[in-house]
């Protein structure tokens, strides 16, 4: 039981670790206090799938909200080999042989009989398009402030979409405090 606690404890902190992210500048909250571009959807499935980090005091953040900003998911199109499955049916034949008796009175028995064998491989027969997500939607919120230090401004946090919708909600200045998932954006 304890090492099925430990184990679980690492993976959450190992995730939480790993949600790091690029730099990109999509929407900009300027103090308006509205952000312009910004869909109201309910997520992208990547969003959806990614587990949820510890939610434990010490991973929640405070400061003075200063930018929000909101990154919509980049795609592209792109190929790759459209893979079939083959299948090839074989038959062979098959000696079969029985003996009995001993001494002068042994006997051999022949026969022969057909056996199928099946087998099937992956092959490439052309190529296909299909949608790639070159960077994952994001929101990110930046504070100033942060955790009461006025020397520690502009430091960026991706958030969840609820989190994101309530700082954009509220005046630029505002004190908020969240659980990010990740730092960066």
């Amino acid at each position: 039981m304890f090492k099925r606690v430990v184990t679980a404890a690492v993976a959450a902190v190992l995730i939480a670790g790993l949600g790091g992210c690029g730099r990109g500048n999509d929407v900009r909250d300027e103090g308006t206090g509205h952000s312009a571009g910004v869909g109201h959807g309910s997520g992208t499935g990547a969003e959806k799938s990614r587990p949820a980090p510890a939610t434990t005091k010490d991973a929640s953040v405070f400061g003075l909200r200063d930018e929000v900003r909101h990154l919509a998911a980049k795609t592209t199109r792109a190929t790759r080999p459209h893979m079939t499955r083959k299948c090839t049916t074989a038959t062979r034949r098959v000696k079969h042989t029985t003996r009995s008796g001993s001494g002068t009175k042994r006997r051999t028995r022949t026969w022969y009989s057909n056996e199928q064998s099946r087998s099937c491989q992956q092959v490439r027969g052309g190529t296909e398009t299909y949608t790639r997500v070159v960077r994952p939607e994001r929101w990110c919120v930046s504070l100033d402030n942060l955790g009461g230090d006025a020397r520690r401004d502009d430091v960026w946090y991706q958030v969840r979409r609820a989190t994101y919708d309530a700082a954009v909600g509220t005046d630029r200045s505002a004190r908020i405090e969240f659980t990010p998932t990740g730092s960066g954006c």
